[in-house]
């Protein structure tokens, strides 16, 4: 397959992919199915990646009927490449969006606005944000623009980046009550008993699935079932494993009860408090009068996980589902797998700070061999992780990673004068810092530990 993605695609190609589709295929039905990165092809995503025109031809026919394209055959496709994929079609959604606006407004002279613009108080975030969007559910395919109310702060990329930041780690804010965290994963899960109404959990998938189309990374800590969730695959006791460890180890020891099941007096129903009143759902009709016992006891773990995993989430997740799948639903986001969709939402877990060392840029008299530049990359590789998430945050508006890596940032690093007494400031739209000319690595990291204490609020630089 090297040196040959031309348009169309060139017929041993197309036959070589095909052939490839059939071993996948095979894999995919096989209890001991290959891991889904042995089919990408290195060389197909190697010319792709270095010439975006060739991901926009294959997208474009894509759309045909019965034309071959990559985009069809994902499964060569990596990660990157998929996401790639997402934004062109986001982005031609958007255009068709503005333009649409645009005519309509010449036409019934009446102002239609290009952007999904959010106007939101920081004190009332969460209301402000579900009325809006409420509102405006026939606009959410439009560029996303946010204003915090009484705030200088122009949109250009920064702003919603905070506004994610900030409406996520409220909505899941155990004090709210939509989610539970596992003690042992610190993972969320919602919450059964969640007195929040629907309205509620279709926001969160609205937010996320707006996260997505506008190309923001979010900081969401779900287990990978709710990714298995969105993307329709089967989900069972494994599943809840990983998900909730410790009560996956205590159905396992059902399981491998050396005696009779009986003893543990076991039904098929479980029991749990909603607000210091016993609870008791039945996991199969009159489950409460069954006996678990060694013939049916592989039944009754599988049952506990169906109930845990769906049944008693089902009205949340349904709602959540619904939001998401509003925004983010359709062709291009089917062509990932559950684990790509984890990334693609939450970024790539890799804080890989050579890669971004290597892949700045420099502008006002700064270059890679500056004194100050230096010193600068000196300081920041020595600071802890959790010092290098909060200067992510401080200089690109967030602390999570694209998919690609954080040599993919297109981070840019300008003069800001020489007075030392000056802060580093940025323009997070841009994943821009302004950097003074510091002399010493003393006042380096003086002043820059100084700018990135207080990283919300976003200002005219």
């Amino acid at each position: 397959l090297e040196n040959s993605l031309s348009a169309p695609i060139d017929e041993p190609v197309a036959n070589a992919v095909g052939a490839l589709g059939l071993l996948y295929a095979a894999s995919e039905g096989s209890a001991h199915a290959l891991e889904f990165s042995a089919f990408t092809n290195d060389a197909i995503n190697a010319e792709l990646a270095a010439d975006e025109t060739l991901l926009r031809q294959d997208h474009r026919r894509w759309q045909q009927a019965n034309v071959f394209s990559l985009c069809a055959h994902a499964f060569v496709l990596e990660p990157a490449a998929k996401a790639s994929v997402l934004k062109l079609s986001s982005m031609d959604q958007m255009s068709s969006e503005f333009e649409g606006a645009f005519f309509r407004s010449m036409f019934t002279r009446s102002m239609h606005s290009p952007f999904l613009l959010l106007r939101v108080r920081r004190d009332h975030l969460i209301r402000d944000s579900l009325h809006q969007l409420a509102a405006r559910a026939a606009e959410l395919k439009k560029p996303l623009k946010v204003h915090f109310i009484g705030e200088e702060g122009v949109d250009e990329g920064g702003v919603q980046k905070e506004f994610f930041h900030l409406v996520v780690r409220q909505l899941f804010d155990p004090v709210w009550g939509m989610f539970i965290q596992d003690d042992t994963t610190r993972e969320f899960w919602f919450n059964q008993n969640s007195f929040e109404s629907n309205r509620e959990f279709e926001l969160i998938g609205t937010l996320i699935g707006l996260a997505i189309y506008n190309s923001v990374i979010l900081d969401v800590r779900f287990p990978h079932v709710v990714y298995k969730k969105l993307t329709r695959r089967p989900c069972g006791f494994a599943d809840l494993a990983r998900a909730f460890p410790a009560l996956a180890h205590g159905l396992q020891q059902v399981l491998e009860h050396a005696g009779d099941v009986r003893e543990l007096c076991l039904t098929f129903a479980v029991s749990h408090e909603v607000y210091g009143e016993r609870k008791v759902v039945e996991l199969i009709p009159n489950g409460a009068e069954v006996e678990v016992t060694n013939d049916n006891c592989r039944e009754y773990v599988d049952k506990y996980a169906e109930h845990v995993l769906h049944t008693s989430i089902a009205r949340q997740f349904q709602a959540f589902n619904t939001g998401f799948s509003a925004v983010c639903g359709g062709p291009a986001l089917e062509l990932f797998r559950w684990e790509e969709l984890e990334l693609l939402i939450c970024g790539n877990p890799n804080l890989d700070f050579e890669a971004l060392q290597r892949a700045t840029v420099y502008d006002d008299g700064f270059s890679a061999v500056h004194p100050t530049i230096e010193l600068f990359w000196e300081v920041l590789h020595g600071l802890e992780i959790e010092l290098k998430r909060r200067f992510l945050i401080f200089s690109t508006g967030s602390d999570r990673v694209p998919i690609n890596g954080l040599g993919s940032l297109q981070f840019v690093i300008s003069r800001h004068g020489s007075d030392e007494s000056r802060l580093p400031s940025a323009h997070t739209c841009f994943n821009h810092l302004l950097l003074p000319e510091y002399k010493t690595a003393e006042v380096m990291r003086k002043q820059l530990l100084m700018a990135i204490q207080d990283t919300e609020g976003f200002h005219i630089v």
